[in-house]
């Protein structure tokens, strides 16, 4: 075999193998034949026309972004620092490839800057009560933006909302009187009940005056339970028995 023809078949060899690409199933590959895209392929093994076709890969995978700490100025001018993350994922390999350079840092950007505006508008205490509303908020707007770029965005989740000490202080401060005026509530809701049974108790111990001594009665039998207790008996009582007495002896001289 003569040079030239070792030298033909290694160069043939050399750009069979450099033709051959594999793409993963959670991959594809964006065809582009002298500088024009004419499509997508994948997943498996791809051959290239050697120089004439080159592939760039996407990634289809859901990305977990991360959205770095920023400081933002809510709308009654309270400084917070908020952390966010970001679900989002490619549906379009074409447009990740040609409508935008860089599809990741651009989608990390306009998330920063969206979290920045739309928690902006919000107080505090909607920014803390209405999570998951503003979290909707803010993942329509960044899915608006990154949509000509072929990318969705599934989820945005603040993860960290950092207040000022004095803001924290005075939350804990409010916080405080909140649970104090609870509890001065239920405690008069328990003495306004505790009201209302005992004045249905006077009527029906009125109704009935012997209801009465029989409860002295037992508040007696209560107090003799300690041997060391002094019992004082009240006049009321005394009336009553000497009027029991006297009925007994009408009784027996009937």
């Amino acid at each position: 075999m003569s040079p030239i023809i070792t030298w033909v078949l290694i160069v043939l060899g050399v750009l069979v193998l450099s033709s051959l690409r594999i793409v993963k199933e959670y991959e594809r590959g964006v065809i582009f034949f002298l500088g024009r895209c004419t499509g997508v392929r994948g997943p498996g093994l791809i051959i290239l026309v050697p120089i004439f076709e080159q592939m760039t890969k996407v990634m289809l995978r859901t990305i977990t972004m991360n959205i770095p700490s920023q400081k933002i100025i809510t709308r009654d001018n309270v400084s917070i620092d908020i952390a966010a993350v970001a679900y989002y994922h490619v549906v379009d390999p074409v447009k990740s490839v040609i409508a935008i350079e860089n599809v990741y840092s651009a989608v990390n950007q306009i998330s920063q800057t969206t979290v920045r505006n739309v928690v902006g508008q919000f107080k505090l205490d909607q920014l803390l009560s209405q999570t998951s509303e503003i979290n909707l908020q803010i993942k329509n707007v960044i899915d608006a933006h990154t949509e000509p770029w072929g990318v969705q965005v599934t989820a945005v989740e603040i993860k960290d909302i950092t207040l000022p000490d004095n803001m924290q202080r005075a939350m804990a401060k409010e916080a405080e009187a909140e649970r104090e005026r609870r509890a001065k509530i239920v405690a008069a809701e328990g003495e306004f009940q505790a009201a209302e049974k005992l004045g249905q108790a006077a009527d029906l111990i009125s109704a009935h005056p012997v209801a009465l001594q029989l409860r002295t009665l037992q508040t007696m039998a209560e107090i003799s339970v300690e041997k060391n207790s002094t019992i004082i008996f009240p006049a009321q009582f005394m009336t009553t028995v000497q009027e029991a007495v006297a009925m007994i002896k009408g009784d027996s001289r009937k």
